[in-house]
């Protein structure tokens, strides 16, 4: 039994998406909201595998998982932009791992695959705020400004819908999501498509964003800037995109999205290394028990709150 084992973001979906369409394979699909990274230990506990495909999630987070694996003699696909740790010599592993802050993994697939399908890279980066490396490769495609616009709002949709505390927060699950955009080998087609995942992920878009006109930062300063969110549906699900536009709007700075989670007592952290500075924003987020992620873009799944004010001091501190 094969299994795809994927983050439920953009670029987790569409890395298994260009993947399948150039090499489809009967799996077991394995993914969830983005924050949902350590899926090895799903596979592992199964007696069935054969061999798996692990997309978009930090080898780092799943090392001992796959360290079983790969003493069962599972045939391993790994291919992924996040902390990876020392990863394991073995002759069942097919590593394909770049930590470069302007590489995603639907871009290192789009290179395996010889741009078969670099439109759907396209939005891939687009959603994974790696607008300037997504500009390069449309305009190489010679795309319109209308067909780059679309891709652009492709990749953040699919993005946005990755993002809460479970799989209630979002408006489609992740596995779904990828089952039903298998249907649309050219992304353009579901702009033509009323009935595609498009429109619904747009709606619920644009009702959450409207709740963001009425945020004001916490902390705002030369060198940082920190947006504090409710403990809403809403605000789950628009927190990574959300911090991606801060991101956008002053490229200098560096970024963070606290959201307060249900328990009222710790919040859910979105942080985001200034753009024209796109480093340590994983070494910001490690020094809390619950942070990880990569260079350019990290989080914390529960900061106390006692602890936010040497957050957003460390946070400072670190890009002064």
């Amino acid at each position: 039994m094969h299994y795809d084992i994927f983050n439920g973001d953009a670029d987790g979906i569409i890395a298994l998406l260009q993947l399948r369409l150039a090499e489809p394979k009967q799996s077991t699909l394995i993914t969830g909201v983005k924050r949902d990274i350590k899926l090895l230990e799903q596979v592992v506990a199964k007696g069935n595998v054969t061999s798996v495909t692990v997309l978009d999630i930090s080898m780092e987070k799943n090392l001992p998982e796959l360290e079983r694996l790969l003493a069962q003699g599972v045939e391993v696909f790994y291919c992924d932009h996040h902390r990876s740790g020392e990863i394991p010599a073995a002759s069942n592993l097919e590593a394909l791992i770049n930590l470069d802050a302007e590489v995603c993994t639907s871009l290192l697939i789009n290179e395996k695959l010889n741009g078969q399908f670099v439109h759907w890279a396209i939005a891939a980066a687009f959603g994974d705020n790696l607008y300037a490396a997504a500009l390069v490769l449309a305009q190489q495609q010679n795309f319109t400004e209308t067909e780059i616009a679309f891709l652009k709002e492709l990749g953040t949709l699919i993005n946005y819908n990755g993002y809460g505390a479970s799989l209630f927060d979002l408006h489609i699950a992740p596995a779904e999501l990828y089952t039903s955009l298998m249907k649309y080998e050219n992304p353009f087609d579901l702009r033509e498509d009323q009935s595609s995942p498009y429109y619904l992920l747009k709606k619920g878009y644009e009702q959450d964003y409207k709740n963001i006109a009425a945020l004001t930062a916490i902390h705002d300063d030369d060198i940082s800037r920190v947006f504090e969110l409710p403990c809403e549906a809403w605000a789950r699900r628009i927190s990574g995109v959300f911090s991606n536009e801060l991101a956008n709007q002053q490229p200098d700075k560096a970024h963070a999205v606290l959201t307060l989670n249900a328990n009222q007592d710790d919040y859910t952290v979105s942080v985001r290394a200034p753009l024209n500075n796109r480093t340590g924003a994983d070494e910001v987020c490690t020094q809390f028990k619950t942070g990880g992620g990569r260079k350019a873009a990290a989080g914390i799944n529960a900061l106390a709150l006692e602890d936010k004010s040497r957050f957003i001091h460390i946070l400072s501190s670190h890009y002064m």
